[in-house]
């Protein structure tokens, strides 16, 4: 087996025509879910994804662990061509030195960079790519800025961040000025902005970028991809692919959905996954606030629970959320909630908007803020603001805007209201609660699930906070379940 490098998205690996196929068979997989995608039902796709082209012997740069692990697996030899092996100890010279030298701040003084924050620093520079899991409240930002300062000081071309939305463009550009960079350094891209790049870094959404020709990414040497979960897009990886050039490339993310397909495609468009820390590590070492998760099982009457069981997925919650008992509770619920809530929805007009209307009605007496969709990047930044200043505000907002990225110290409640078993969006939406703040060491989290078990048949939403349940077991939360009748509150 020879691999090669054709440029830093892809190898090529040249053998023998039955190896090749079997190498195919090793780095195809099924694609979750496909069988309810329209490509597949019309059966113009079997529903599967071949990350390695046998016809050109393409791969990922990214999976070279993997295809190391296939040729031991099978006996085979491997003769490496040059620039394959990219590992290179001298790459990690004066890192310390240039940490002390940069030396960020926070509020003006400096700042102490933790034992995993510099792990992280140093492997991400000696191996040029890297996929770093970090979670909510691990100091993820300031790795970004150590990198993106190292690489623009390192490369005579620029460094380009990639954010998912426009306030995550905002705050990192902020904390770049709190760490003590210079705002001329940098400039930001999304609606509005220019992208004739000008300063040594630019922090943009990848929205802003994807219809880019491949030849304007040329005058970058450096890419950092921030909440890179999201980046499994084919607008995204298009970006990628047409980084070809691009020698230095970092992912970060609180978390990865689970399965195996999403895992490899990240690696194999940035590095091998290095786990940076854990929530349940940070929490015991009291860098995050302790989280206690309250588990709230909604018991329905008979005859809802026998109408529900002919239901289908989209029905169920859709009756659910429209639900005016339920959402009373919600309601009821946050108004007895002491210090800053975040109530969390999925459906804008049929759940979000008669949320924040009703907690806005019986809460007369605190802020009630509402976020979605159409809310505009500087009207969030100002929300966010505002948030941290008060005691007892409410932000009733879409998971879409409010569940990735967005930093809150001064948030102590989080209210699942809508049912949800992404792996990514309940991690990350419980990351906006984690951070500490001014007297807050203790965050609570408040995922509402709904039974309507009839003769010992499950509905689907209390299938999915299962699965939820399950995840707490493996983040290692304590939590606690506790059963109330819809009728009696």
């Amino acid at each position: 087996m020879i691999i090669s490098k054709k440029n830093e998205v892809h190898l090529v690996i040249k053998t023998e025509p039955s190896i090749g196929r079997e190498l195919s068979d090793f780095f195809t997989f099924e694609v979750p879910g496909a069988r309810f995608m329209p490509q597949y039902k019309s059966r113009v796709w079997d529903g599967k994804i071949r990350l390695f082209n046998q016809m050109n012997g393409e791969l990922y740069v990214g999976l070279l662990p993997y295809v190391e692990e296939f040729a031991k697996r099978n006996e085979l030899d491997i003769e490496y061509k040059e620039g394959v092996k990219e590992y290179d100890e001298s790459e990690l010279r004066g890192v310390d030195d240039y940490v002390r030298r940069v030396s960020p701040k926070s509020n003006g003084q400096d700042l102490q960079i933790r034992d995993y924050q510099m792990d992280a620093l140093t492997h991400a520079i000696g191996n040029n790519r890297s996929l770093l899991l970090s979670p909510t409240a691990s100091g993820k930002s300031l790795i970004i800025y150590l990198l993106s300062v190292w690489y623009a000081m390192k490369t005579e071309k620029n460094v380009l961040i990639l954010v998912p939305t426009t306030s995550l463009v905002e705050q990192m550009h902020s904390d770049f000025i709190d760490y003590g960079f210079k705002e001329s350094m940098m400039q930001k891209i999304y609606q509005g902005h220019s992208k004739n790049i000008t300063k040594p870094i630019t922090i943009s959404t990848w929205q802003s970028l994807y219809k880019m020709p491949k030849k304007w990414f040329d005058q970058f040497s450096c890419l950092l991809g921030d909440e890179v979960h999201i980046f499994k897009s084919k607008s995204l990886t298009g970006i990628m692919n047409k980084m070809v050039n691009c020698k230095y490339r970092h992912g970060f993310t609180g978390t990865l959905d689970g399965t195996q397909t999403h895992r490899l495609v990240l690696e194999g468009l940035f590095g091998s996954v290095n786990k940076v820390t854990s929530s349940k590590e940070l929490m015991d070492a009291g860098t995050l606030a302790k989280l206690k998760v309250e588990c709230i099982v909604l018991t329905y009457p008979e005859a809802d629970c026998k109408f529900m069981k002919d239901q289908g997925y989209q029905d169920e919650v859709d009756l659910i959320v429209r639900d005016e008992r339920r959402n009373k509770f919600i309601v009821d619920l946050t108004k007895h909630l002491t210090g800053n809530t975040l109530v969390l929805f999925q459906f804008v007009e049929k759940h979000g908007d008669v949320l924040h209307t009703m907690i806005n009605n019986s809460l007369t007496d605190r802020k009630v803020f509402y976020v979605w969709g159409g809310t505009d990047t500087q009207t969030r930044e100002d929300i966010r603001a505002i948030t941290e200043k008060e005691k007892d505000a409410v932000i009733v907002a879409s998971y879409g805007t409010f569940s990735t990225g967005i930093n809150i110290r001064n948030l102590h409640n989080i209210v699942f209201s809508s049912p949800s078993k992404s792996r990514i969006r309940v991690l990350q939406s419980i990351g906006r609660g984690l951070r500490q703040g001014d007297n807050k060491t203790e965050a609570r989290l408040l995922d509402i699930a709904d039974d309507f078990t009839y003769k010992g048949k499950q509905n689907f939403t209390l299938r999915h906070f299962m699965e939820r349940i399950n995840i707490y077991n493996e983040e290692e939360f304590d939590y606690e379940i506790k059963q109330i009748s819809i009728d009696k509150g």
